[in-house]
């Protein structure tokens, strides 16, 4: 493995950042009872039965030490919750985002969607930490979704083509979820046949 070429840092950064996708804050509270959040679009639909997801954070983070063992939420945000990835992402508001504080985990108001997980597994991703969650709740709405492409965030645009199926991209009959029992293998370019084929 020594032999391998080093990966600089900053590239590789910067061609994971060419991957769309949403922006998460994932919410959960501190042991002391106080709510907490950190903004994170490492985020992955990891299992339909049973019902996982999984988030991925920095190490170093204070969400990261409170999550093991314990119940936190996965917020979607909004295209009109940039303020609040930018609070949970070190830029605090003078006036803090809402939350829904009734239950055992801190809920943020006007999400895209919102996914209540119970803890499953931690696995070691290197300078991040893998959490994935079981999810006991959930609420979906029709607000469009902020996104996070090449280092900034963005809005939805218009559809690219017509639909591939009449359901969701992740739909249940024909999306990746369904899973495929066989694979098709790839094939090149139909070259043209000669003389010697």
């Amino acid at each position: 493995m020594d032999d391998q070429p080093s990966i600089d840092p900053r590239e590789l950064r910067n061609t994971f950042g060419r991957f769309a996708t949403g922006v998460t804050v994932v919410t959960c509270r501190a042991k002391d009872g106080t709510p907490h959040g950190a903004t994170v679009n490492a985020f992955t639909a990891v299992s339909l039965d049973p019902p996982l997801a999984q988030v991925t954070l920095t190490r170093s983070s204070k969400a990261a030490q409170y999550l093991e063992d314990a119940p936190f939420t996965i917020n979607i945000l909004a295209q009109d919750q940039l303020d609040s990835a930018w609070h949970f992402a070190g830029r605090p508001l003078p006036r803090p985002p809402e939350w829904r504080l009734d239950g055992d985990v801190p809920v943020l108001i006007g999400n895209a969607a919102t996914l209540e997980c119970l803890p499953w597994k931690i696995y070691d991703g290197g300078d991040h930490v893998i959490v994935v969650g079981q999810v006991r709740k959930l609420e979906i709405t029709e607000r469009e979704p902020l996104l996070f492409f090449g280092g900034k965030f963005r809005e939805i645009g218009p559809l690219s083509g017509p639909s591939p199926w009449h359901h969701s991209g992740d739909s249940l009959e024909a999306g990746w979820f369904s899973g495929a029992d066989a694979f098709k293998p790839l094939t090149s370019a139909r070259l043209p046949k000669g003389p010697d084929r």
